[in-house]
């Protein structure tokens, strides 16, 4: 069986994965969630893999956004991606779609060399799935651009994929800039990712 994997536009593609997003995340569901008020933005990139020709229904059966950004990391600018929206149609669940569209959004992001490491947020039942997929926990502290202002983001947990090959720790103390949040920190050896004190930048949310 062959499984065709796109990876489109976000806006553009947005009505061909709207259907699938609303049936797994219905609106009378989601703001009974943690992370129910939180205002996400759209993805800039999606990818899409369409079901099986045995499904029940024909149409989309998994999807993965896919988010650039630029963020502060401990007091330093750097080009992010991100992870959300992973959503794959019930009756198409534990086939391994939601691993190969993760796969191939890990390798679009890795295409882009600006782009240092990768963030998710995601809920406890699923910090296993990640982990098992080269996720690491992030320990630091994140904070999101939303329509009130700057916030500290603690609706899910934090992850990171790092795409460089530099692992060591970092110890940091806490500051206050100019009314913002913001760190100073003294380095013990190069950062990794999900061992650095905090990131503040403007979310996959608006």
């Amino acid at each position: 069986m062959t499984i065709e994997i796109d990876v489109l536009n976000g806006d553009a593609s947005w009505p061909r994965a709207e259907a699938l997003m609303k049936a797994v995340w219905p609106a009378d569901v989601v703001e009974k969630l943690s992370w129910g008020h939180v205002k996400w933005a759209h993805a800039d990139l999606r990818v899409l893999i369409d079901a099986p020709e045995d499904a029940a229904e024909p149409g989309l059966a998994c999807h993965v956004g896919i988010f650039f950004r630029d963020a502060m990391w401990d007091g330093r600018k750097v080009h992010i991606g991100g992870i959300g929206g992973v959503s794959t149609r019930a009756d198409c669940r534990g086939r391994g779609y939601a691993t190969l569209a993760l796969n191939a959004a890990i390798a679009t992001m890795r295409a882009h060399e600006a782009v240092r490491f990768a963030m998710l947020f995601c809920e406890p039942h699923n910090e296993a799935f990640y982990q098992a997929r080269g996720w690491h926990p992030f320990k630091g502290e994140v904070y999101a651009e939303q329509p009130e202002g700057r916030v500290r983001f603690e609706a899910m947990a934090p992850f990171v994929f790092d795409f460089t090959a530099s692992r060591a720790t970092a110890s940091s103390t806490y500051a206050a800039c100019r009314g913002d949040p913001c760190i100073r920190h003294g380095w013990l050896a190069p950062a990794r990712p999900d061992n650095m004190s905090s990131i503040i930048y403007s979310i996959w949310m608006t």
